[in-house]
Parts: structure tokens; sequence; C-alpha cells
């Protein structure tokens, strides 16, 4: 063998690559787009979650600001929390509000989705108008129904009593019969825009054919609406459930601008209850408490959709 062979076999060497030493570049590679938001879900998420647990089990007070003295008191906050009937109440106020927004948000979103799925004169102007409610801030947006919704001097009593519907002073935010359902019509009104936007644009991904041939076959407009629109357009219903969900049963700031949790704790939930313990009555074990619990049933929500939707890919 020559000197020229050699040389030519040990640099054919050098040229082909190491699979194993390639994998790990590659693996490394990976791992260096993907640290990043590991990195910031453990510093923003993971540490705040797990210090949030750990504040159930301490005798967390002001003074623990100053001295860094937390004792850990077992489950005396869990146990305080649980027998307290104001928690009941929240949660039940809790289920109620969150039912009762998304249902009213998806409903109207869906049929205005579908309504504006057709072409006409200022139908984008119109769209236009309808998000302003979503793009107001919700403190502000609270504010100003509290003001609509007065009892003595609000523009909405003062409507009906012209049109002979008012029958008096309506006590929308101030009597315990009607106060939470006040706060979830305002809520509905809020999350209208958000459920028509994604629902309109799903309605716009649905090929126009398969409409033109259950026309041909005969179908209703129902039953087109009910056999084609609707099995196309489940995966964005469930991404809109999905994010609604998650975003009304921790809303705080709304409640807060419209009743404070009152009258008589009527509109009092885990989200409100987590504010009051923590900042009004400086209880941050037992306001961990409640957001712990928060923070469960939302996990348990989004265990069940990923276990669904996994089982529909199937």
């Amino acid at each position: 063998m020559t000197t020229s062979t050699v040389t030519a076999e040990t640099s054919a060497r050098k040229t082909v690559p190491d699979p194993a030493r390639t994998r790990r570049r590659r693996r490394l590679a990976q791992w260096g787009f993907v640290a990043p938001a590991v990195v910031f879900m453990l510093l923003f998420f993971g540490y705040p979650l797990v210090r949030n647990v750990v504040m159930s089990f301490q005798h967390y007070t002001p003074r623990t600001f100053f001295t860094g003295e937390a004792p850990f008191n077992g489950t005396d906050n869990w146990s305080s929390v649980f027998q307290d009937v104001l928690f009941g109440k929240a949660l039940w106020h809790t289920l109620v509000f969150t039912a009762g927004s998304l249902l009213g948000q998806f409903c109207i979103g869906l049929g205005l989705a579908v309504f504006f799925n057709r072409r006409f004169p200022l139908g984008g102007v119109l769209r236009s108008l309808i998000l302003l409610p979503w793009l107001v801030p919700m403190v502000v947006s609270g504010i100003v129904w509290r003001r609509i919704l007065d009892q003595d001097t609000g523009v909405l009593n003062t409507f009906l009593d012209t049109v002979g519907l008012g029958g008096g002073h309506t006590p929308w935010l101030t009597s315990p019969d009607m106060a939470l359902l006040s706060v979830i019509l305002v809520n509905i009104w809020i999350g209208i825009p958000f459920n028509m936007v994604i629902l309109y644009g799903g309605l716009q991904e649905i090929p126009k054919e398969l409409h033109e041939a259950a026309s041909l076959d005969g179908a209703s407009a129902w039953r087109t609406f009910r056999s084609v629109t609707l099995p196309m357009l489940k995966p964005v219903i469930t991404v809109v459930l999905v994010l609604g969900f998650m975003s009304t049963v921790k809303i705080l700031d709304l409640i807060l601008a419209l009743t404070d949790g009152g009258p008589a704790d009527a509109t009092q939930t885990l989200g409100t209850l987590t504010y009051q313990n923590s900042f009004v009555e400086l209880d941050f074990g037992a306001g961990a408490v409640v957001g712990n619990v928060l923070i469960l049933i939302s996990a348990v929500f989004a265990v069940f959709y990923l276990r669904a939707n996994r089982t529909e890919g199937k």
C-alpha cells in the first residue's frame, strides 16, 4: 500500500461524520432552543406555584415580611378554609358564574359569527365595533357597568322606566338575589367578542363546497349547520371553551369593580375570596389555600381536556 493510498483512506475517515457525535450535537442544539422556555417556566410559573403550596402550610402573616418567620402549622389553614361556610358559597358561585358566562358567551358569539360569515355592506365595520368590549380594560368595563346598573341613577333603570318596563328601581347590584346574575350578564357582554372572533375564523376555514353539497342534497339550513358546520367547527369550539374556562374561573377585577363580592357575599367567588383572605384580612396562608384550590380545578379541567383530545385522536 502506497503512502498516497494511506493518506486518502485517512482523509476519507476524517470526512465521514461520527453518528454518535452528530446525535449529541443535535440533542444539544435541541436543548439549546428549549432551555430558555424551560427556565422561563420554572422561574415565573414553577417557583410561584411551589411557593404558594408551601405557604398554605405556614402561619404566614404581615410580621413574616419583617422577621422572616413563617412556622409550619400543618393542615390548620386547610381545615379553617374548608370549615368556613363562605368557602362553600364561593365555590358554588364560581361554578355558577363560570358555567353561565361560558354558555352565554359561546351561544351569542356563535350566533354572531354565523351572522357575520355572510358578506353584507358594513359587515367589517360592525365586527370592529363589537370588538370594543373586549379591548376595554376589565376594570373600566366594570366601573362603567356599575354606573349603568345603579339602582337610583343608572341608565338602564332610567330607560326601563321611560318605556314603562321598569316597575320601580331594580336593584341589579344591591340585591343578593340579582347581583350574581347581573355580574354574569356583564361578563357575557365582555366575552362575546372573543368567542365571535375565534369562531368566525373557524367558519372561514370550512370549505364552501360542503355547504353547497348539503344544499344540493336538499338539507335545510339547520340540518346543514348541525351536520356540517358544527362537526367541522369542533376543534375551534374546544379551544374557545378551554380558553374561556381558564380566563373566567379566576376572574377577580370585574367582580371587585362591580360588587366587591357583595351584597352579603352573594357574588363572592374563589378569586375574590383569595383576594379577601390575603390582602384584606392579611391571612396569606388561607389565601394560598383558596388559590391552590383554583389551580387544582384548572389542572383537573386541563387533564380531562387533554385526555379527551387524545381519545379523539386515536
